[in-house]
């Protein structure tokens, strides 16, 4: 079995839960989630508890188990306190900025790049060159942070370009001269 699978998700006072067979919804202060299992694992509901167990010991039902647990964890946690994500944007002339909900990048390109979120999600900019991606939605965000990333990834040379707060670029030597 599972060691994550095993332990049980605590629910927040605020957090509401509503099980459908497979199906599952999740309510908080900060949104609305829902998402179908897969077949292979049983839910249920103790007091504030949540518990995902296998319903066979095949390698199918054994595989989900985590999955399904860490996924249903990452519902309740973004709901009651939401995902963050931050980039740095690096070079000279790049920045980024919103208009309404558009995140506006210019990363160098012959014009601005325009990044419209999906439901849920929302752009911040700080001093021109942070990028903070919120949500309730752990998948979604990550996607968000990654498209925006892929606008203009990181160079290894000069390290010019949009990366995560916090990730290493590991850097190249340029060209040495003639000697």
């Amino acid at each position: 079995m599972s060691r994550t699978g095993k332990k049980p998700i605590s629910l927040p006072e605020k957090v509401d839960v509503k099980l459908e067979g497979l199906s599952i919804t999740v309510k908080g202060p900060k949104g609305e989630l829902q998402r179908t299992l897969p077949n292979g694992v049983s839910l249920s509901k103790e007091e504030n508890f949540i518990l995902v167990k296998p319903i066979n010991e095949k390698r199918q039902s054994r595989e989900m188990h985590g999955l399904c647990r860490s996924l249903v964890a990452n519902m309740v946690e973004g709901v009651s306190n939401g995902f963050t994500k931050k980039l740095e944007i690096v070079g000279v002339g790049s920045r980024a900025q919103v208009k309404g909900k558009t995140l506006v990048v210019s990363a160098g390109y012959s014009h601005p790049v325009e990044v419209v979120p999906p439901e849920g999600i929302t752009f911040k900019v700080e001093n021109n060159t942070n990028v903070i991606v919120t949500g309730p939605d752990k998948e979604l965000v990550g996607n968000e942070a990654a498209k925006i990333r892929a606008i203009r990834p990181p160079e290894p040379y000069k390290g010019k370009g949009i990366k995560y707060e916090g990730e290493q670029i590991i850097r190249k030597a340029g060209k040495s001269g003639k000697t």
